[in-house]
């Protein structure tokens, strides 16, 4: 360990440093900053940012932890090496790479990568892969397409209940329900298709799924599915070959930033459904998917676009309502007592792994029992970045939880006949330019308002309160793209790209 230690790079020594100081891990000479102290009496704690500090001070700190300590940070230098053979694969010249390499590249360089694909790895139940040493590492083909469903624990965190992984042949190479070991507080049954049944009497745990997939993934095989980011949260795993099949398929014409649901992908690739309006997810046959869209994406050639078809909002679909950012607390059907109406809930699979909040779908008869819902709500009426109408809305619960979530309408064009004068459709150009839009569009809407209200009409107090939330709303999302500006610049840094 001492060896790897002295020859690092200095971003993966000051990445030790500054994770042992998030972990308040002390070594002979106490934390970091007791460290500095004693070893620098010049400067002391004044310059306490490891990233600023030598590789001699760095590495000094680090020789005063014991080797178990020691053992702990090997997997930092895991994580760096399985990076580092990807980046070396993304400068190699294109015409010696192979098809699925091409596709692993592609994954690699969608500008989402460094976001979603930034794990906690060194935390201590979770599994980094280790690169194989043998130079085929990198010339593998093997590939094993994987799918997982999670349940929400009553502590707030999703936990894995079931996966299944296929190989490029279709075999099922695992399928196994997994115990989560504690208490869940919602199955999802309607989304996982799984209940308390299913799990009586397992014995799978997360650790025994992880070994399996050690296994399956050595010699350099490459991971597949679709948003995998989210199953390997949910394995506590982080792999260095993977292909995305949400990064690899895009909307012909159009930016990265829409990406296309899998069941749209089955459909306009493959020719089929892949399951039933209404009908829960099958896990084995979401891994056959993924995997299925990728050889037919070998098939056609690794960087051509395949076209899509847009998916629009279908009939069943507008008698239903999205209730997004619902605070963890508040359980999915206490919204009987925040939505009027009849309706049965949905609860939507976390796909950004955070723990406080969730969402959910309010199913209701038909669409006019769902506009006339969304109609009685009171919240100010908005326009999401694809157009939907949505409001927010606040509520007070009798349990004494308060607090607010967003109720949104499944189709730009549903409008109840009692609001303003339907618009014309976005078309998906304008629904995808995410960021470069955002804020010509506001500060055009900012323009006709500030215009209206000049012209003297009746509604000037309602256009100047509107003006003044949409250059808040403007100001906040400059503030929001800058942020993740810095965290991609942050995260390309300590990942060495």
């Amino acid at each position: 360990m001492e060896s790897k230690l002295e020859s690092a790079k200095k971003e993966v020594l000051a990445e030790i440093v500054k994770m042992a100081q998030k972990r308040e891990m002390k070594g002979s000479k106490g934390g970091w900053k007791d460290f500095l102290r004693s070893y620098d009496k010049k400067l002391g704690v004044s310059l306490s940012d490891p990233s600023k500090r030598s590789i001699d001070v760095l590495l000094a700190f680090l020789k005063t932890f014991s080797e178990d300590d020691l053992k702990f940070f090997d997997k930092v230098f895991q994580c760096h090496s399985n990076r580092d053979a990807v980046e070396k694969l993304q400068k190699s010249s294109p015409d010696s790479e192979s098809a699925e390499q091409r596709l692993v590249r592609l994954t690699f360089e969608h500008p989402q990568y460094p976001i979603d694909y930034s794990f906690p790895s060194h935390e201590e139940d979770w599994l980094v892969t280790k690169r194989s040493k043998k130079s085929n590492f990198i010339q593998s083909k093997d590939m094993v397409a994987i799918d997982c469903e999670m349940v929400l624990c009553q502590d707030g965190t999703e936990a894995l209940v079931r996966i299944c992984a296929v190989d490029r042949n279709l075999e099922v190479k695992l399928n196994e329900f997994v115990n989560p070991n504690k208490p869940v507080a919602d199955y999802r049954t309607d989304i996982t298709g799984i209940t308390a049944g299913d799990l009586e009497g397992v014995s799978c745990s997360l650790a025994d799924v992880q070994t399996s997939l050690k296994k399956l993934l050595s010699h350099g095989t490459i991971l597949v599915g679709h948003s995998l980011h989210n199953d390997l949260r949910a394995l506590k795993m982080d792999h260095a070959r993977v292909i995305d099949t949400s990064y690899v398929f895009k909307y012909q014409g159009q930016t990265s930033n829409r990406r296309p649901s899998l069941s749209n992908l089955c459909k306009s690739v493959i020719g089929f459904d892949l399951r039933k309006i209404g009908s829960p997810h099958n896990c084995l046959d979401d891994a056959i998917t993924a995997m299925k869209l990728v050889l037919a994406k070998l098939e056609c050639g690794g960087d051509n676009i395949i076209p899509l078809v847009c998916e629009e909002a279908q009939e069943p679909e507008t008698s239903k309502l999205l209730v997004h950012r619902i605070p963890a607390a508040v359980h999915s059907q206490e919204l009987h007592k925040v939505i009027p109406g009849d309706f049965t809930v949905e609860v939507k699979a976390n796909k950004k792994g955070q723990a406080d909040k969730y969402s959910a779908f309010v199913n209701f008869k038909n669409q006019h029992e769902a506009n006339e819902a969304f109609d009685k709500l009171e919240g100010n009426q908005e326009k999401d970045i694809g157009g939907r109408p949505q409001k927010l809305v606040s509520f007070h619960l009798d349990s004494g939880v308060s607090g607010s979530c967003y109720v949104r309408k499944m189709d730009a064009n549903n409008y109840s006949k009692d609001k303003e004068v339907t618009p014309k459709k976005r078309s998906l150009e304008d629904e995808e330019a995410v960021v470069e839009s955002k804020k010509p569009r506001t500060e055009d809407q900012c323009t006709e308002l500030k215009e209206a209200a000049g012209a003297g009409c009746n509604q000037c107090e309602t256009y100047s309160m509107e003006i003044e939330k949409l250059k808040k709303d403007l100001s906040h999302r400059d503030e929001e793209i800058s942020a993740l500006n810095k965290i991609i610049v942050n995260l390309v840094r300590k990942q060495g790209f």
